[in-house]
């Protein structure tokens, strides 16, 4: 579950909501509490503090304008409203591992108590979708409230009750339907952008200067904690967060440390037990592709190895037919596989781990699956994924599939189907024969070790043809389509091949790739997905559905390559802190379209505004990964 909103407090998008709760965690997300308008009382006169945006253009109540500071303080969300000379603070914070949020009002200052208003309005829906109409009207049943606190019974089939509680405050009934909110970002994607939201009645309370009253929603049965304490267990995961980090981790770097929290979750779908993480909100769940590539950052850089072990112990339980599911199965759904790269990133996020953290149990308990991974890509396993015997190489896909992480599909229309040899799949192919070499080798696999030897080596010789010496970098893909075609396109994909652990590529090889992925592809958010001198570059990621994932991987910058670009950086040039300058923009994204957060994708074109998903579990933790190690090896200088 979650929560987020805006500065202003008006939601503009569907997914904007005090309280977001996964009833299947941590899929099922469903929208309960979308927001509150809280006014206050003082000297005779009443102060709106919320917003809200209409159909119609109107903005009303315009309770920003009382608006003084707004900050993250311990990575809590904290408003100061003034009015004549009364400030009032309020907070937003959930309880850890619980669907509980909390909105938190301390009157700082005033010479005569306030009248604080708060009027929640309230829906049960999917969080991607939206209420209208008699539907929202019809979507909860109120019973009758008693003091402080008003249950909310939602009327959908397999719905979950929920509380509001107002501390020290009393509850109002009213019951009215509001009508015809605009969430303007939807609008902007070319979806239904329109909401209905149930008002079931007013919350009060009367604060004098220094006492404070907290807004609770949760659907918990248990009653919740005191705001005070939920609040200081908020501020002690933070610091736990950042105990990792060296001592010179500049603010926006332990923001970052504050933020890895977030994408970490725990998994109780279908009964299922274990760790796992959330790609990136507010849309994506759990895949298997981000999760790996995430996890050294996430977890085993800030030192929480046990979160790790328990991850890849979840994922490895996962693999079928020597691969991971992109995916993991949301409800009743059966998995799918279409992924070449997330089975391959699992020998990386374990060999990150290991380094780190020897688990001599945990090394025992998952080589057998990668011997079996191995033997599985070698045999060919779905979406004509194999190894081709001929170079060594791996082949994966067909016309019309889309199995690397440029995975953007309309239908039947595969805008990056990438189907032949793609760079990176090669490279981690590389990069997985050796971590299961040295692992056979540890664990006395004689004919395992010497299968995988033989392979990557074949595979090593094989590599060099990727080699484009006009253009100085290599291929993103050879025999397209299994003819024996190459594609030129200059994408950062092949940086993974200069930043991965094992790279077969020479010293002049690595600067000349990261030298060409500089020039075309970088930027202070990220890097490219296409050089603008490509025919194809589409530099804005605007328009519907269709437009935008046209134009997903065709020049859009991606925020989680800045990490593997420095890290490539240092190798070619052995510069520590000349690589990690490369990451210090990103201190001030955190400030730029989702407080706290690093989010996903940015125009390809200047000024690369942010786009897509707005916290993003691979760029917060590919940042991380790379801050960490280059500021250790910097030390060390």
């Amino acid at each position: 579950g979650y929560a987020c909103g805006t500065v202003a407090l008006a939601n503009t998008r569907r997914y904007h909501g005090l309280l977001i709760a996964s009833l299947a965690p941590p899929i099922e997300r469903r929208l309960l509490v979308a927001k509150f308008d809280a006014s206050v009382l003082y000297d005779g006169r009443s102060h709106a503090l919320g917003a809200n945006e209409f159909a119609d253009g109107t903005v009303a109540p315009q309770g920003f304008v009382h608006l003084q500071s707004f900050e993250l303080r311990a990575g809590i969300p904290t408003w100061r409203y003034a009015f004549a000379d009364a400030l009032l603070e309020l907070k937003i914070f959930m309880a850890p591992l619980a669907a509980t949020s909390y909105a938190s009002f301390t009157l700082l200052r005033a010479s005569a108590p306030v009248r604080l208003e708060i009027a929640p309005f309230v829906t049960f829906r999917d969080h991607h979708q939206q209420a209208r109409g008699a539907l929202a009207a019809r979507i909860t049943h109120t019973p009758a409230s008693t003091g402080d606190a008003v249950s909310v019974e939602p009327a959908a089939a397999g719905a979950r009750a929920y509380r509001l509680v107002l501390q020290r405050g009393r509850f109002e009934p009213a019951g009215v339907c509001y009508f015809n909110f605009r969430h303007r970002e939807e609008e902007a994607r070319g979806l239904d952008s329109i909401e209905d939201l149930w008002m079931p009645g007013r919350f009060t309370v009367e604060l004098a200067a220094g006492e404070r009253s907290d807004l609770i929603a949760t659907a918990e049965d248990s009653a919740p904690a005191e705001g005070a304490q939920v609040e200081r267990q908020v501020e002690l995961a933070g610091e736990a967060a950042c105990a990792a980090l060296p001592a010179t981790a500049p603010p926006w770097v332990r923001q970052l440390a504050r933020a890895a929290d977030q994408f970490l979750v725990r998994r109780g779908a279908r009964g299922e037990q274990g760790a796992g993480v959330i790609a990136g909100y507010p849309w994506f769940d759990e895949w298997s592709r981000d999760t790996m590539i995430s996890l050294p950052g996430l977890a085993t850089a800030l030192g929480r190895h046990e979160i790790a072990a328990e991850v890849l112990r979840t994922y490895a339980r996962q693999v079928d037919g020597g691969m991971l599911p992109n995916t993991l199965p949301a409800g009743e759904s059966p998995p799918a596989y279409n992924t070449a790269d997330a089975t391959l990133w699992l020998f990386h996020a374990l060999d990150e781990h290991l380094a780190a953290h020897p688990d001599p149990a945990l090394e025992r308990e998952l080589l057998p699956v990668l011997i079996g991974i191995i033997r599985a890509h070698v045999a060919g396993t779905r979406f004509q994924i194999r190894v081709d015997a001929a170079d060594g190489l791996l082949r994966a896909g067909a016309p019309g599939t889309q199995l690397t992480w440029m995975d953007a599909k309309q239908g039947e229309r595969a805008f990056t189907s990438r189907a032949g040899k793609p760079v990176e799949i090669n490279a981690l192919w590389l990069n997985a024969l050796d971590v299961t070499m040295r692992l056979a080798n540890r664990g006395n696999e004689r004919s395992a070790f010497d299968a995988c030897r033989r392979l990557r080596d074949a595979a090593g010789a094989g590599f060099g043809r990727f080699w484009n010496a006009s253009a100085g970098c290599l291929y993103d893909v050879i025999d397209v389509d299994g003819g024996s075609g190459v594609d030129a396109s200059i994408r950062p994909n092949q940086l993974l091949a200069a930043s991965l652990p094992y790279s077969v590529l020479t010293a002049a090889e690595r600067r000349a790739v990261v030298s060409t992925c500089a020039r075309e592809l970088l930027t202070s958010y990220g890097l490219r997905s296409l050089s603008p001198r490509d025919g194809a570059y589409l530099g804005r990621y605007l328009g519907d559905a269709f437009r935008r994932d046209a134009s997903y991987h065709q020049g859009t910058v991606w925020t989680w390559l800045l990490g593997p670009f420095a890290w490539a950086h240092f190798l070619a040039y052995g510069d520590a802190r000349a690589a990690q300058s490369f990451l210090q923009p990103l201190g001030q994204a955190l400030s730029g379209d989702c407080m706290g957060s690093l989010g996903e994708i940015f125009d390809g074109d200047a000024p690369h505004p942010a786009r897509g998903c707005f916290a993003q579990a691979w760029s917060v933790a590919e940042t991380l990964r790379a801050w960490i190690r280059l500021e250790r090896l910097t030390r060390l200088a």
